[in-house]
């Protein structure tokens, strides 16, 4: 493993620092560690901790979320998909498929 990538597999940003960077709550994280899509490092004390890679990761289930993917799916993208960085991820086609809205979800009501 060369020097760039123990730094960034290094579990040293705690919960807030995850929650600061990715926009998400410690409860959603929480959520996502329990569903099995990441396993932050834990500290002596119990604590998480999360690397870089580890935020990658966060901003990527993130991203598929708001597109609309279950956590099963995500799971499946993300297990196939270890080792490639997210934006490979954005080639899956069912990414690029738009997701109906409000408005057009009102005629079936």
């Amino acid at each position: 493993m060369n020097n760039d990538e123990s730094r960034r597999n290094a579990p040293v940003f705690p919960m807030s620092s995850a929650m600061k960077l990715t926009g998400l709550t410690a409860r959603q994280i929480r959520h996502y560690e329990a569903a099995g899509l990441i396993t932050p490092a834990r500290s002596e004390g119990n604590h998480r901790l999360f690397s870089m890679n580890d935020f990658e990761r966060l901003l990527t289930i993130r991203m598929l979320m708001e597109k609309g993917f279950t956590m099963k799916r995500i799971g499946e993208i993300l297990g196939r998909d270890e080792s490639h960085p997210a934006g490979e991820i954005l080639n899956y086609k069912e990414l690029n498929r738009t997701l109906p809205n409000r408005g057009d979800l009102s005629r079936f009501f």
